[in-house]
């Protein structure tokens, strides 16, 4: 008999999976504009792309498809819920986003309720609070900001309405400046004064891991369109005694155990189905668990080193032009995420941003940036700070997060030095 050696074949190495967190993009396109839409995650599309072809109804089916998915919708609330730190007796409420999300609570507010908010918020932070709401001034530092809370509170709970519940909501990073707020230390100057707080999130998670148990907070809003995940899914976790007692958001299908044959005769779910009336959106919820879940199994603390390197490299190189002024609310060495405001002297913002996308297909934003307020406030400081008077009335934003490189940044800033 005759045998033929087969020669061994050289050992490959097993096929690389593609890193969860690597972004989408439009290659040559240089995106720096993660504060309003951070690009979609790999995680997010690939996930995605698993459930489309069992997409059906969620909580409204028996056949197989329905309860695959609402397994996979019920398991992407237990995700984003670990993900955030949430307790056992919290919600995880799935809404559109950010604003939808306060806006929800908003509603759920105990009557009576007092909310104190700071001026340098978002508008989603600023107008979905009851009129008799308090709004401080914008600090000019972390320790500030506490001091003024305290001072607040004290004040509150002098006054004739003992009893009553106060809100304290703040943001956890500015969408203007990326300066964090001290969120722990107002936690503790709201807990010892009897109030609850909500953290605006929208900005902070992206970039920093964010836990409500840790930090004491009661109530915590984030988007998924900044957490690399689609548009039109958010969420709102917090202490469920609040939301339990309230109406619904929204009133339909899914949020009642039962209707009775008259018209108010209706008994409402408790949970956070009270607050999800109607078909959920079962691939946004999907797609920010699946974000969740690989921000949790990387190095935060190697992506959080990468950014801020990034985000040196761009202010410094900012710093080193005359014409190009950054705004600023605390000190220029105040902690911050990769968000950076600021104006080129002389020039109109929505022509630099136009300029800046036509001849170097550069992103940014440019605008008030939904922080009307705090915006004309920092302008006016950098116009004083300076010395000028060509200052344009709004500003220009750009944004780092996961994909930005060192070469996006130099870019943005050879294109800045042109407009001299």
């Amino acid at each position: 008999m005759t045998v033929t050696l087969v020669p061994s074949l050289p050992t490959l190495p097993p096929p690389t999976r593609p890193d969860p967190l690597g972004v989408l993009g439009v290659p040559g396109e240089i995106n720096l504009d993660h504060a309003a839409s951070a690009p979609c995650a790999r995680a997010a599309a690939d996930a995605v792309a698993e459930l489309l072809p069992w997409y059906a109804s969620v909580h409204r089916g028996a056949g197989a498809l329905s309860r695959r998915c609402t397994l996979a919708y019920e398991r992407a609330r237990q995700t984003v819920g670990d993900f955030l730190g949430a307790r056992p007796d919290d919600h995880v409420i799935f809404t559109r986003h950010t604003t939808d999300a306060i806006n929800l609570l908003a509603r759920a507010l105990p009557a009576g309720t007092t909310v104190v908010t700071f001026a340098g918020e978002h508008h989603a932070n600023l107008l979905p609070w009851p009129r008799g709401s308090v709004r401080l001034p914008v600090p000019e530092s972390p320790g500030g900001a506490v001091r003024a809370l305290d001072a607040a509170l004290g004040e509150l709970s002098r006054d004739a309405r003992p009893g009553l519940p106060v809100l304290v909501a703040v943001t956890g990073a500015s969408n203007v400046t990326g300066e964090r707020w001290p969120v722990a230390e107002l936690a503790r100057v709201a807990r010892r004064h009897g109030a609850r707080i909500l953290v605006d999130a929208a900005q902070l998670a992206p970039h920093a891991p964010v836990d409500l148990a840790a930090l004491d907070v009661d109530y915590l809003a984030l988007s998924g369109h900044k957490l690399y995940a689609p548009f039109g899914a958010g969420v709102l976790v917090g202490r469920s005694d609040w939301l339990d007692a309230a109406p619904p958001y929204l009133a339909g299908g899914g949020a009642t155990s039962h209707v009775g044959a008259g018209t108010h005769e209706v008994r409402w779910a408790t949970g956070p189905a009270r607050h999800e009336a109607g078909t959920p959106n079962l691939l946004g919820a999907v797609a920010l668990a699946a974000v969740c879940a690989a921000l949790a199994e990387a190095d935060r603390d190697a992506l959080h080193a990468r950014e801020q390197a990034l985000l040196a490299r761009l202010r410094d190189g900012i710093a080193a032009l005359p014409h190009v002024l950054e705004l600023r609310t605390f000190a220029p060495d105040a902690p911050r995420v990769g968000i950076v405001s600021f104006v080129v002297a002389g020039r109109d913002s929505a022509e630099v941003a136009a300029h800046l996308a036509t001849a170097h297909r550069i992103g940014v934003r440019d605008g008030l940036f939904c922080a009307h307020p705090l915006a004309r406030r920092l302008l006016t400081e950098a116009a004083a700070r300076a010395g000028r008077t060509d200052l344009p009335p709004t500003a220009l934003r750009a944004s780092l997060g996961l994909g930005t490189t060192r070469a996006d940044v130099d870019a943005l800033l050879t294109a800045l030095a042109t407009l001299a």
